[in-house]
């Protein structure tokens, strides 16, 4: 399909949740593979590890059953993978399967790049919550992808400093910004937790959990709102909090980060369910110290969350034989050995309900023994994630997002003024791009 034609079309191919009316999708539909006879061999581009032990569960299994062969090859993640994915479609020879970030979905199917395979994942919708599974349909009746696994967000704390400092746990935000003031009056040399710019995919699991939506549709024209009122409200929040010097304004994922939680002296995080992994190796002298609770609300009223990472599991427009990948897609993220095994050798969080308080899950992870209702609680959790809505560019929105708001945390400056050079750069770019952008 010629470029500008692709362009206009997909706008509605991915529209999020809008109740849009849906074009004609571009990504080819799973009946268009050749029909499947004999063995078959399928490629899987993944970055998760140990996934060659999960596929051989597949290949000894019900793929030699069916005569289906799937060989993983290991690759990077992030934008790294999504360029290798367009630059192997661009000459034809993407492979069967690919390992997708949600927020990279739209940006493959703008390219043509996935094939929609909504006849072929029989009830696999049922497995997963509404706002995970809309995360693959791009809020259409095609479905791009089956849902992998998730990063619900959470709120973590030090339960023996809270209990300490005579803290309560928040349960909305504005409580959250008066347990920081409390804190740092009570004990100037320590903070509840930092404001991090490295972190887009934070930034953007907050704005989620407000109600934002960076991009919609309207039409044949791409609404691009990433500086909408639930986003302000957020920026507003954070940049208060940091300007006042009620939080730190630090990076996570630095060595003083991690001693700073490791002694104490940050003792709360906003992070997502893989938080337990990330504590281990950072903080690991605070073991069984930690526990966890849901995200504060912006009312008293409000449950939802946002999500902080998570992939799915697509397949190309390039593979002969779609529908065969597609049947391993979806066992590969509903089947319960398959998930068992993911959550063993990968460390991953499920996508599917069914697997969130079974097997690996029946037990709160070492780091939070303490904790009995760990992965229950994640489960409750979990439901709520509020719809999301990315954008075919979502890197150029995340690039800008660490250098805006990089120099604004540092320098303590306006937020606000960070957010509109996010959403200036990101419209700059579409429009660069050939896609058509309402003003």
């Amino acid at each position: 399909m010629p470029y500008t034609k692709r362009r206009r079309l997909v706008t509605s191919a991915v529209a999020l949740a809008l109740g849009t009316t849906a074009l004609a999708a571009c990504g080819s539909e799973s009946g268009d593979s050749e029909t499947e006879s004999g063995p078959v061999s399928l490629t899987y581009w993944t970055w998760t590890p140990g996934m060659d032990k999960v596929v051989d569960l597949w290949n000894q299994g019900p793929g030699k059953k069916d005569q289906i062969t799937v060989t993983v090859k290991k690759q990077a993640s992030g934008d790294t993978l999504v360029t290798k994915i367009l630059t192997a479609h661009k000459a034809g020879k993407a492979p069967d399967l690919v390992q997708a970030e949600y927020q990279a979905l739209p940006t493959l199917v703008s390219n043509d790049a996935l094939a929609d395979i909504s006849k072929n994942v029989g009830d696999a919708k049922d497995r997963f919550a509404d706002g995970v599974w809309q995360q693959t349909t791009l809020g259409t009746d095609a479905v791009y992808a089956v849902p992998q696994d998730i990063g619900p967000m959470m709120f973590y704390y030090r339960e023996d400093l809270f209990k300490e400092y005579g803290l309560t746990v928040p349960t909305t935000w504005d409580e959250f910004a008066k347990t920081a003031r409390k804190l740092k009056q009570a004990a100037p040399d320590k903070d509840l937790t930092t404001f991090s710019a490295n972190d887009s995919g934070l930034f953007a699991g907050l704005a989620q959990q407000a109600g934002a939506k960076w991009w919609t549709t309207s039409g044949d024209q791409w609404k691009v709102a990433i500086d909408d009122a639930a986003t302000q409200k957020v920026a507003k929040f954070w940049g208060g909090l940091v300007k006042e010097g009620a939080i730190d304004n630090q990076p996570m994922y630095t060595p003083a980060w991690n001693k700073a939680l490791n002694t104490g002296k940050q003792i709360a995080w906003v992070s997502a369910v893989w938080a337990p992994g990330t504590l281990t190796t950072a903080a690991p002298a605070t073991k069984g110290k930690w526990a966890m609770a849901s995200l504060p609300q912006w009312s008293a009223n409000e449950n939802s969350t946002g999500s902080w990472g998570g992939s799915s599991t697509a397949v190309t427009t390039d593979s002969k034989h779609q529908e065969a990948a597609a049947k391993f897609a979806t066992w590969l993220n509903t089947d319960g050995d398959a998930l068992n095994a993911l959550a063993k050798e990968s460390g991953i969080y499920p996508a599917a309900k069914n697997a969130q308080t079974s097997g690996a899950f029946l037990k709160p992870p070492a780091y939070f023994s303490n904790q009995a209702d760990f992965y229950s609680k994640a489960a409750d959790i979990a439901e709520t994630t509020a719809p999301a809505a990315w954008g075919p560019n979502v890197n150029v929105a995340y690039t800008t997002f660490k250098d805006a708001f990089g120099a604004a945390a540092k320098n303590k400056s306006d937020f606000g003024a960070a957010l509109k050079e996010m959403q200036d750069d990101t419209v700059a770019d579409m429009k660069k791009q050939g896609f058509e952008v309402a003003e």
